[in-house]
């Protein structure tokens, strides 16, 4: 791949053959790292994501980073300075969450198997709390009744619709997340019989998508179908979720979210909801789209091997540091993530070769039959996009090879 192939480099400057991160040079990094593998996150390619996200949407809007996308604890630190709120989805989250000081207040909790002690935990650490299921309210009604703390709740609600062409459907049909819509008045009239702040809605219908047209279509279904939910209501709507589903380009033929369409579809739900919802705050949930393309995954070759006539590029890396990359996370079927040669980034692209990891299965492969320069052992493999569901979605412990290191820069 050549530095002008993919739209994630523009994220990232060049110098002297080399790729810089934070404006680091890749091998000063790696010595500074000390080994490899590693993940690098470039701090000001967040900063301007989160700045021209805020400049393309309306003031109102409050921005929520999903920390499940990438829970570094340095990362999270960065973005609570960032964005209006965190989202998370484990106790274990919350504690990193609350470590890098962010607001009780503008922290939410979703998850469909939450524990008796992770709901206790938010009780107590005053967060709110998206309840998924009957079974979620009994036990928060109890908490709060033992402790004598608030609990905090909204409503996540699995709708009647999707959000189409999405990489990963989370809403519509049959769902393990949130409360079915045709169930959620029955819901909301138990709430109100128990000793629980309801605050609003969480209406989450997909993930990864690039289509500006099917996030409007899906945010305006989202608002109208809170607006119907609200009647059942047992107090006012402070805060009304409607999730993320932003898109990043990962293969051949995908191009950037045009987000002007989309800003101006939410200046329309802001408008709306100053009549139906005035005390409500908007919410979008955003974790790959603030973080992914600020990521790269770094890899050494070891060993450069012919086999009939194919060149494998083997690296110190692989499927146990990176699945996504290596196609057995979510994918049907297998592409490449952009890569390149980390330290060859001038040079004339002209050898076709799979770069493979040191594991003993064929799953092992981070890029299948790509072109790059004639690459030799020492040399850097750059995985691109790797912000996002890279070290903390990969089995670690598979063949108990050393774990990388994460650094942000």
């Amino acid at each position: 791949m050549n530095a002008a192939a993919h739209p994630a480099l523009a994220n990232f400057a060049i110098r002297d053959n080399e790729l810089l991160v934070g404006g680091v040079g890749l091998r000063q990094l790696a010595d500074r790292v000390g080994r490899t593998p590693f993940y690098a996150y470039d701090r000001g390619a967040i900063a301007r994501r989160v700045g021209d996200l805020r400049a393309a949407l309306p003031a109102e809007i409050s921005l929520h980073y999903a920390m499940k996308a990438n829970p570094m604890p340095a990362l999270v630190a960065l973005m609570v300075g960032l964005v209006d709120g965190i989202d998370v989805a484990s106790a274990g989250e919350l504690r990193v969450a609350l470590d890098a000081h962010a607001n009780p207040q503008e922290i939410s909790f979703a998850g469909p198997g939450k524990s008796e002690a992770e709901l206790e935990l938010a009780v107590l650490s005053k967060i709110l709390i998206n309840v998924e299921s009957f079974r979620e309210i009994r036990l928060l009604s109890q908490i709060a009744a033992r402790t004598g703390a608030r609990a905090r709740v909204a409503v996540r609600v699995n709708p009647d619709f999707e959000l189409k062409s999405s990489g990963m459907k989370m809403g519509g049909g049959p769902k393990q997340f949130g409360i079915d819509a045709e169930q959620v008045p029955e819901a909301l009239r138990v709430i109100g019989q128990y000793p629980l702040a309801f605050e609003g809605f969480h209406i989450f219908s997909g993930s990864q998508n690039l289509r500006c047209d099917a996030i409007i279509e899906a945010q305006q279904k989202a608002f109208d179908l809170a607006h119907r939910l609200a009647e059942f209501a047992p107090a006012a709507v402070r805060t009304l979720n409607l999730g993320g589903g932003f898109g990043i380009p990962y293969f051949a033929g995908e191009t950037p979210l045009e987000l002007a369409p989309i800003g101006t579809n939410l200046g329309t739900l802001v408008q709306r909801a100053r009549e139906i919802f005035p005390e409500a705050q908007l919410v979008i949930e955003l974790g790959r789209y603030l973080v992914g393309e600020a990521g790269i995954y770094v890899c050494k070759i070891i060993d450069r091997k012919i086999s009939r006539g194919e060149v494998f590029l083997v690296t110190d890396g692989g499927l146990h540091h990176h699945l996504a990359a290596s196609g057995n996370f979510g994918q049907v079927l297998r592409k490449n993530y952009p890569v390149v040669i980390g330290n060859r980034m001038a040079e004339r692209v002209d050898e076709t070769a799979s770069a493979v990891g040191p594991l003993c299965t064929p799953l092992d492969l981070l890029a299948d039959r790509m072109t790059f320069p004639r690459s030799e052992p020492g040399d850097l493999v750059v995985v691109l996009q790797s912000g996002a569901y890279g070290l903390t979605a990969s089995p670690l412990g598979f063949l108990s090879h050393q774990h990388p290191l994460e650094i942000l820069v």
